[in-house]
């Protein structure tokens, strides 16, 4: 390769914009209570009243290298008994290419890598809530950079520890 061709090479990677690729992604814990089995059953009509709790959090591991965690809680209710109650913390490993600002890395990392993982995290809660006696439980999309806007807005997101992203 010429002298020229290896200086276009990399002013190309210089100026790439920077991706996030998902390399691995897990269950890290998954909790499903259903604690008024069997009755509830029998007393259950309709749908329960279901509330979502959703965080999102990213570790970094290297310096383009992070573990990101949507941690979703559901609690659902029918009249003043728990029909059930499901806990998830689906993961990912993400790596960073090109060179982000920390801004942008930790934008890239709670927004397109949430992005990413939620889907599987997704159909997991549809199925344990489906082998758990209950209808399929479908969440719609998450707007996960509206969640971030709102974290970056309360101070919680601005400025986070060494080792995280």
């Amino acid at each position: 390769m010429t002298d020229q061709a290896q200086g276009a090479t990399a002013a190309t990677g210089a100026g790439e914009a920077p991706r996030l690729t998902i390399l691995t992604q897990y269950i890290k814990d998954l909790s499903f209570e259903n604690p008024n089995a069997p009755v509830i059953f029998a007393q259950l009509k309709g749908q329960p009243q279901i509330q979502v709790n959703v965080d999102v959090a990213a570790s970094r591991l290297q310096e383009k290298l992070a573990e990101v965690a949507i941690r979703l809680k559901l609690e659902a209710k029918a009249e003043d008994k728990t029909a059930f109650i499901l806990e998830l913390d689906y993961a990912g490993l993400c790596a960073l290419s090109g060179n982000p600002s920390t801004e942008e890395a930790e934008r890239l990392y709670l927004v397109d890598g949430a992005q990413m993982l939620f889907p599987f995290a997704r159909a997991i809660l549809a199925n344990q809530t489906r082998d758990g006696g209950f209808q399929p439980l479908l969440l719609a999309p998450l707007d996960f950079a509206q969640l971030y806007l709102q974290r970056k807005a309360k101070g919680s997101a601005a400025a986070p520890p060494a080792g995280t992203a």
